[in-house]
């Protein structure tokens, strides 16, 4: 199969058939997983603080530090929150909070460290890019060195989150405090070469271009190619309600259903070396949830036992794994509950 360029990429978003889109995704998907299985994971996400300088526009969930709702979880309050995702047999944490102004590594090494020791049957998924970028400068380490020391600690994995659109240009309008689409890049680069795997994302529907989302996609399928670290794409929409971006840009178009579909299936023929693309049922719905997995999704994501950050800003959909199982059967594909490693731990037949 010959790789798909980016003006073929860009040709497939601006011009391509819906229906012929999806079909082509779908042949890509039968390739890389020709069994026919969707899976998902059983894990909660834990916030575990909303203080956070950087001021991303597009963000609702983020408060200052003398904010009255401003948090830092406590342990305790954190083992709560494990032993209710025990009770329905989750297996992971997607763990990220603000960017903390005050928070160093020692923080960290503890809370990671508590959780592995404590928990060690949950894998901890955690850490945006930023997050670490801004651990190494508040702590005057490496991000190498952060990396080590928490994967040390009990970290097996970090999240894509921070990404948005990999575009400087975008950066600048969106997030001007967040780290550039290089240093985003170079985490995740650090991350792979120590062993710690990682998922890639994207937020499109703000003000990138066409072009600049392709942009993304290479930048995600070059590093792939360099180091083998993602195990997953994972893609939404921008969420405006209670936003600064929104207020900035008060005619800003939600992004449809159909341009959801025809990104994901660009980026399941693009991203030709990440082995799994994930349905963002929990900014699209249920049923374009579902449509996804005809469009080159081979995993439905998480139960989503807690989400605070997109729910800031408008989405409110959820989902219990029985009506996975459903939507997943519905479609003529086998359900499966996975680890964070895409190891199948149980199939639904």
């Amino acid at each position: 199969m010959n790789r798909l360029s980016k003006k073929e990429a860009l040709e497939l978003i601006k011009y391509a058939d819906l229906k012929e889109l999806g079909r082509m995704a779908s042949a890509r998907k039968k390739e890389l997983h020709p069994e026919g299985i969707t899976t998902f994971v059983v894990d909660r996400n834990i916030n575990y603080t909303n203080i956070c300088w950087v001021d991303c526009k597009f963000c609702a969930f983020y408060r200052h530090e003398k904010d009255e709702d401003a948090y830092v979880l406590t342990f305790d309050e954190i083992d709560t929150k494990i032993d209710e995702l025990l009770e329905i047999g989750g297996t992971q944490i997607l763990f990220q909070g603000g960017v903390h102004p005050k928070l160093k590594i020692e923080w960290y090494e503890d809370l990671v460290e508590h959780i592995h020791t404590k928990y060690p049957t949950i894998t901890i998924h955690g850490f945006s890019s930023i997050e670490l970028d801004f651990i190494a400068k508040v702590s005057r380490i490496t991000i190498q060195e952060v990396l080590q020391r928490l994967k040390v600690k009990g970290l097996a994995s970090i999240p894509g989150a921070g990404a948005e659109i990999l575009s400087d240009k975008v950066r600048d309008i969106i997030a001007p405090k967040k780290i550039d689409s290089e240093v985003w890049v170079d985490v995740h680069r650090q991350a792979h070469k120590l062993d710690i795997m990682s998922t890639a994302t994207m937020m499109y529907g703000t003000v990138e271009s066409d072009e600049e989302i392709i942009e993304h996609f290479d930048m995600v399928r070059r590093l792939q190619d360099e180091t083998g670290g993602f195990r997953a794409f994972i893609m939404w929409s921008f969420q405006g309600q209670n936003t600064e971006l929104l207020k900035l840009i008060p005619d800003m178009e939600k992004p449809s259903s159909n341009r959801y579909l025809r990104l994901l299936a660009v980026a399941r023929l693009y991203l030709d070396n990440v082995p799994n693309i994930q349905s963002s049922w929990v900014t699209q719905g249920p049923y374009i949830g579902q449509m996804a997995l005809r469009f080159g999704a081979n995993d439905l994501g998480s139960t989503m036992m807690e989400e605070n950050v997109v729910s800031s800003a408008g989405a409110a959909y959820k989902m219990a794994k029985e009506e996975m199982i459903h939507l997943i059967k519905d479609m003529g594909e086998i359900p499966a509950k996975r680890n964070t490693a895409y190891e199948i731990l149980e199939k639904f037949a």
